[in-house]
């Protein structure tokens, strides 16, 4: 029975192979592992968000039951220990980086950006509330976490800065002496001549100010990783990230050594969203313990520690107008993208993805954008669900409603004059970002019409009887998905007919043990149930990219399809030796090698590979082929999201009552996993426009929303049923026609939800308000509004 036959083949909705393994307690995490013999490292943390390190004094705490070792920021420095490079470090020199597809934002008098080197344990300063100043190795976390309370660290505190307005003020304190101020990238996007002309003739311009908050990734998981020395001088790592060959490289470059000397490995990851993708500062301790003790050593931060320390996300101040002509056409875009990127520079992606589909889904004949990113006495941030996307739609849908609303058009007429037509893609928008296919007018019509928008007049005067205000918002949306450009692939057909697919990617939820068992079930004709994945180990795994910016499906499919031919193709030639015909007059098909009227399936050529002596070398055990591809084309996906709302006036409480989304993801390899994707993304999105903040205070940078009591996380009890649809207009740019299915949930999140805000409290004289749309927020618009 093929692939095809059995059920799982591309587009079949079939349920996900790794489900039955998670849900009965089979699933193996990070925290999971424990050895014989294993220490347990605990960083102790700064309370100051910007202080000089005087002295520290580990006597009494060395000292302690069990303490084995505590290593300083000076030490490990002194040690050669390096810091953790930042994202532009691997983007690779400039003329590739101008053949990607992401633009190119370089600093303004053609500086390099400075260095603000993170390294694992600060040696001298400070830079945020949470910073690692120590690491304490003891035989267990208790005694280890007892030591850490017996260090004495004197500090000077110094003036910090934390809003990221305040940060890029000139008379701002330092975060970096060698700097002479807190701006680190400062660069322009678009044409400013052609912006400033098109202005000139506008009969109306409109103006967004607005702070898209910091929020963070809270994965399941807290990270955690075990480091342990090998007898043969190699030291291995397990622990869930985005990516186990990057991290492999990383520790490679800070600890020093070489790329064979170590082995990164990772099994189930308990969440990632983009905060786990890069290199956390426990990992290379407790690679270099292991090394001095000759010991395991375990880390796992505990949830505080998550809040205090891991690597966040947006964190954007916009100040952006939008300029149309007396018909409400959009004419031209100007202003400002202020990226906060924390203390240590990790990231700037999200910015350059931001600026670079500025314009959304829409016809603007120019646009000029000043684009910059700022240090802040602020955890690092990095790409977080959908990077920097979200943070785009928001500002341009936000536009959108705003521009309704002073020219007296609708929502949905402003959208629809202005809306890129499907005769006019691919289209090249005013930052140089070329959108492949689609049809944005469809996407938006198909949403409109399942949220029942066009009977919401009805609804809304039933709420207003019942004293409630009813608002809904909408949002259209696109992507630019790119990621890592190198991915790698093995197919292997092993002893017995089944097969192995070994891949660079990395899931960590998104279903890979599914839906890429159903493309090479469909390609090889093996049912899909004899298709293993094999992911997750730099010893097995020499290039990969892992899962970020809706990478995975499509690169995996361009890689798997070449290693399936490969395989396909030395297949053949065994079963031209077996059957005396020549290669030409075999054909393949549903897993059957044929000529002459007979058959051999994968089995029978799998076992003449391995048993067969007169085989050309080429052709012998294992039957084996690879691809490895440099991709240069990125993916847009788009869609449109439509959302409900329902608000007390009296007491602020906002009931999300519906929410519909269409999505074009190009071709769909499960669509229930998709489906399943939307819903979760949709519910990060939604959770930070109403509920989710990483609240600091700014006056000393301490962290308010350091526990789940603080932090407010999106609940099922908050959240409707899910209206969703799926397009599949094939994208151009990969033989599967994939767009990418992971991150669209969340790109228009953001603005629909804050859009149907606004329109419920319109009748208040509200027009925009900043996320999170709190109640008590919402009760003090409502307050100080005059109702119309």
């Amino acid at each position: 029975m093929d692939g095809t036959a059995s059920g799982h083949f591309i587009g079949a909705p079939a349920r996900r192979k790794e489900d039955f393994r998670l849900l009965t307690g089979a699933g193996r995490y990070s925290d999971d592992l424990t050895l014989p013999g294993q220490l347990r490292g605990i960083v102790l943390r700064s309370p100051h968000a910007h202080a000089t390190i005087t002295r520290i004094d580990t006597t009494h705490a060395a000292a302690m039951p069990g303490v084995v070792r505590i290593y300083t920021g000076a030490q490990l420095r002194d040690a050669g220990i390096g810091p953790i490079q930042p994202d532009h470090n691997f983007l690779g020199p400039i003329e590739i980086q101008r053949s990607l597809p992401d633009p190119l934002l370089l600093n303004r008098d053609g500086s390099p950006m400075p260095a603000s080197p993170y390294l694992p344990l600060a040696a001298d300063r400070v830079r945020h509330v949470g910073d690692g100043v120590a690491f304490i190795v003891a035989e267990t976390a208790h005694q280890a976490r007892d030591a850490a309370e017996r260090i004495i660290v004197d500090y000077a505190p110094l003036p910090a800065v934390t809003d990221t307005r305040a940060a890029a003020d000139p008379a701002a304190p330092l975060i970096w002496p060698h700097m002479a101020g807190n701006v680190m990238l400062d660069a322009d996007i678009g044409d400013q001549h052609a912006t400033e002309a098109a202005f000139a003739t506008a009969a109306h311009i409109v103006r967004l100010d607005t702070w898209i908050a910091r929020v963070t990734g809270v994965p399941m998981e807290p990270r955690a990783c075990v480091s342990v020395p090998e007898p043969n001088g190699r030291l291995t790592l397990h622990a869930g990230s985005g990516g186990v060959v990057r991290q492999k490289k990383e520790l490679a470059l800070i600890l020093g050594m070489d790329e064979a000397a170590i082995r990164v490995t990772c099994r189930d990851i308990g969440g990632n969203f983009g905060t786990k993708n890069s290199l956390f500062p426990e990992f290379a301790l407790a690679m270099w313990a292991a090394r001095d003790l000759a010991r395991p050593v375990k880390c796992t931060a505990d949830r505080t520690e998550a809040f205090l320390s891991d690597y966040q996300g947006r964190d954007l101040v916009a100040d952006v107008e939008l300029a149309l002509d007396a018909d409400g056409h959009f004419l031209a875009m100007r202003g400002s993208h202020l990226s906060n990127v924390g203390a240590y520079a990790s990231s700037v992606i999200p910015l350059r993805k931001g600026t670079g589909i500025a314009n959304g889904l829409y016809r603007i004949q120019a646009a000029h954008l000043h684009a910059r990113a700022v240090l802040s006495n602020t955890p690092p941030t990095i790409p977080y669900r959908s990077a920097g996307r979200p943070e785009a739609m928001f500002i341009i849908e936000r536009l959108c409603d705003i521009a309704a609303r002073r020219t007296g058009l609708s929502p949905i007429e402003i959208r629809a004059r202005n809306l890129i037509q499907p005769d006019q893609l691919p289209y090249t928008g005013p930052t140089g970002v070329t959108y492949d296919n689609g049809d944005y007018p469809h996407s938006m019509a198909r949403a409109l019409e399942l949220s029942d928008y066009r009977n919401f007049p009805a609804r809304r005067a039933a709420a207003a009887a019942r004293g409630m205000l009813r608002g809904i918002g909408l949002a259209n949306y696109v992507e630019l998905t790119m990621g890592n450009p190198r991915e790698w692939c093995a197919i292997t057909i092993l002893p017995g007919g089944a097969a192995e697919i070994a891949i660079g990617t990395l899931a960590s939820g998104q279903g890979h043990e599914t839906s890429f068992a159903q493309c090479v079930s469909e390609w090889l004709g093996i049912p899909w149930e004899r298709i293993t994945l094999v992911q997750g180990d730099t010893d097995l795994i020499p290039v990969g990219g892992g899962s970020h910016s809706g990478r995975s499906m499509r690169f995996a499919s361009v890689v798997m399809g070449h290693a399936c031919d490969g395989v396909k193709r030395r297949g053949g030639a065994i079963a031209a030796r077996l059957l005396r015909v020549g290669e030409d007059a075999v054909s393949f098909a549903d897993g059957q090698f044929r000529a002459n009227g007979q058959a051999l399936g994968w089995e029978q050529i799998a076992r003449a590979a391995a048993e067969l002596n007169d085989l050309p070398e080429e052709l012998r055990a294992p039957l084996r082929a690879e691809h490895e591809e440099f991709f240069k084309h990125g993916g847009y996906p788009y869609g449109t999201a439509v959302c409900e709302i329902e608000i007390d006036p009296d007491t602020g409480k906002l009931d999300l009552l519906g929410w519909t989304a269409v999505d074009d993801v190009g071709r769909a390899v499960n669509p229930m996993i998709l489906h399943g994707q939307t819903h979760g993304a949709a519910t990060q999105g939604i959770g930070q426009a109403f509920w989710e903040h990483m609240t600091l205070d700014h006056a000393t940078g301490q962290v308010l929303a350091a526990s789940f009591m603080d932090y407010a996380m999106p609940r099922a009890d908050a959240l409707p049923g899910f209206t969703t649809e799926l397009m599949e207009i094939p994208s151009p740019t990969n033989p599967l026609g994939v767009r990418a299915g992971g991150e669209g949930g969340t790109t228009p999140a953001l603005a629909a939800a804050i859009n149907a805000v606004c329109d419920a409290l319109a009748a208040y004289g509200v027009e925009h308000i900043d996320m999170p749309a709190t109640p008590e927020k919402l009760w003090r618009l409502i307050r100080a509004g005059t109702k119309s």
